[in-house]
């Protein structure tokens, strides 16, 4: 990584503004009668049953896909998304529903959506319950793709969703740039590159195939979270690994963090981007972390073959092997 933090893109300079974003949702909260968006999930407790609903969507990402005339992987970016949202409020994923608009109708770019919303829910053990395609021409261009998901929990089983100071954070791979921070970093990566250059790290592959790689699906912390003291989690998703701050208020110091995948290296170096911008946008490696008793640490780990990878101590903010990436 990068030492130098006076220059580079940004993620707001690529055109995301992280801080206006949360300004403009709390507006959103507010006029609905709502004051605190730190949930993952709605969640409606029914007395026998607690079931929760999640809505997302594939966001820039699309702009890669649609570069690369590639569309049979977003589907899974789109219920993971949902899912791994579902799963950080201790909800177990059951089904899901998808929205497609469409600038125009196209056989062949459905069927492959299709086949990437087939992919998804298998890997997350959930039924496609159904959707909506709209065709949109004065509204869409191109396509985009969001969708809905359902999970379910029974009294007692979700975790209290709230850290504690001396508890050990548990963390788990990302696949890559899951379905975030791609504003940025396509702007990073074009700037050097072409989608279609080979990717130096992995032959095999273009830059752009790297870019598009599906966001992983984190399903394993259901069952450890019936079975250990786990306090709180949280997906990695806009905003880095800031996201941590969602488990409570207290400092997380992240000193033996997981492997940050090559194409961190690509998106950093082709927009000259500093270390704390990467951290403050993308998951760096982390997709989902824990926040766990101390004494179950290592065997929750182990389950959901993750590390490790820091503690929740007094104070505020995140620090990643001593630099703060909080605001």
């Amino acid at each position: 990584m990068s030492d130098d933090e006076s220059e580079g893109l940004t993620y707001a300079e690529a055109g995301v503004d992280i801080e206006a974003s949360e300004e403009a949702t709390k507006a959103l909260l507010s006029a609905v009668g709502e004051t605190d968006d730190e949930g993952y999930a709605g969640i409606l407790d029914l007395g026998e049953l607690e079931i929760g609903l999640t809505t997302d969507g594939v966001g820039s990402k699309l702009l890669v896909a649609e570069a690369l005339d590639r569309f049979d992987t977003i589907g899974i970016d789109c219920i993971a998304m949902n899912v791994n949202d579902l799963v950080a409020e201790g909800l177990r994923p059951v089904g899901f529903v998808d929205y497609l608009a469409l600038e125009e109708p196209d056989e062949e770019l459905t069927a492959a959506i299709g086949v990437g919303l087939a992919a998804g829910a298998k890997q997350a053990d959930i039924t496609l319950m159904g959707g909506e395609t709209a065709i949109l021409p004065e509204v869409i261009v191109g396509v985009d793709l969001a969708g809905a998901a359902l999970g379910i929990a029974h009294p007692g089983e979700r975790p209290p969703g709230v850290a504690k100071v001396g508890d050990a954070i548990v963390g788990m791979p990302s696949a890559g740039i899951h379905s975030n921070g791609l504003t940025l970093a396509r702007k990073a990566v074009t700037s050097t590159y072409e989608y279609d250059d080979t990717f130096s790290d992995d032959p095999s592959r273009t830059v752009g195939e790297t870019l598009l790689e599906p966001t992983r699906i984190y399903t394993e912390p259901i069952e450890v979270m019936r079975r250990f003291e786990v306090h709180a989690c949280a997906h990695i998703t806009g905003g880095g690994l800031r996201n941590l701050s969602r488990m409570a208020d207290h400092r997380y110091e992240i000193d033996d963090p997981l492997p940050v995948q090559p194409v961190f290296d690509l998106i950093q170096n082709g927009g000259k981007v500093s270390d704390i911008e990467m951290y403050r946008t993308f998951n760096m490696g982390i997709g989902f972390a824990m926040a766990v008793d101390a004494t179950d640490a290592d065997q929750v780990a182990e389950l959901v073959d993750g590390a490790v990878i820091g503690s929740v101590i007094e104070g505020s903010g995140v620090a990643i092997e001593g630099l703060d990436i909080t605001e």
